[in-house]
């Protein structure tokens, strides 16, 4: 009797593929066969579980079934492969780094997590809707590990579209400005409140990444500086409430595509994950991988940028 791999052919004169329904499951069902089965149904599981989560715009789509194996918020954050380097930005004309007038590293106070009020001799607070700032940062050139010990630079405008240490009438004020030294996962959390969208540039947050808190006294030691893209969605549900109302007009004449920072690529791997409400507050989210084996391009401040 003919046999294939201990099996009978019911159809010895014929191909292997020509012996029937029978034999064909036989042969898929076999064990180096079924786990493969098992692997690509996993992944078109795990496929539709995104498709159901995500608006396609980085906010997180509200009524999606809760899973246990559902990743966090920082996981969420960035929507490409962690092997993909941040890319390098400008640092705008008003990054408070010393590179382009004051210098607010050199401070005491601004490590801190909540950046909402001004610091040292300073004392308003930038008023708005309440916004967690997540950065997870990635060390790619530690084989993918979290970047545990880098100290991160987070600075935005305020809801009236004006940065503290360059705007008028808060050229005396500094907040909205502050550094966080990232935990075991890499991670830094901020406190602050959702930036408005001024004429010209997609709603952002500009962030500075240093090895190391002893590093953040001059600009020139950033190893990554770039900025977190907002998704419209939740832009549009913030610039609705009271404060925002030059948003309005701002964000529509504006879009990822055109943006001068963003437009290359439409934020592909800057588009932070945004959860929450206008009400209880967000959370915006990203992954930030960053390799030290390539020279930093980003900083400074080119003609016309913010």
């Amino acid at each position: 009797m003919t046999t294939y791999e201990g099996r009978p052919l019911a159809r010895p004169d014929e191909h292997i593929e020509d012996q029937g329904l029978a034999f064909d499951l036989g042969t898929l069902f076999g064990r180096r066969h079924l786990l493969r089965a098992v692997g690509l149904g996993g992944a078109a599981l795990a496929g539709l579980a995104a498709c159901g989560t995500s608006t396609g715009d980085g906010t997180a789509q509200s009524g999606a079934a809760p899973s246990s194996a559902a990743p966090s918020s920082a996981a969420q954050g960035s929507t490409t492969a962690e092997t993909v380097e941040i890319p390098d930005e400008t640092a705008g004309p008003y990054p408070g780094d010393g590179s382009n007038g004051p210098n607010v590293l050199t401070q005491s106070g601004i490590v801190r997590a909540d950046i909402r009020s001004s610091f040292g001799g300073a004392t308003q607070t930038a008023e708005g809707v309440a916004l967690t700032i997540e950065l997870t940062i990635v060390d790619l050139a530690g084989g993918g590990t979290p970047f545990a010990g880098t100290a991160v630079y987070v600075w935005h405008c305020d809801r009236a579209g004006r940065y503290s240490l360059y705007s008028q009438p808060i050229t005396d004020q500094n907040y909205l400005r502050g550094v966080q030294i990232a935990d075991a996962a890499g991670t830094v959390r901020f406190t602050s409140i959702f930036p408005a969208c001024y004429s010209g540039r997609w709603p952002h947050i500009h962030f500075e990444v240093y090895r190391d808190q002893t590093a953040i006294t001059a600009a020139t030691n950033a190893i990554a500086t770039s900025q977190v893209a907002l998704p419209k969605a939740a832009c549009d549900t913030v610039y609705a409430t009271s404060g925002y109302e030059a948003s309005v007009t701002n964000l529509a004449q504006v879009s990822l595509a055109r943006d001068n920072v963003f437009g290359d690529d439409s934020a592909a791997h800057q588009l932070g994950t945004v959860t929450g409400s206008a009400d209880a507050g967000y959370t915006v989210a990203l992954t930030v991988p960053v390799d030290t084996r390539t020279a930093p391009t980003g900083g400074g401040a080119p003609p016309g940028s913010r």
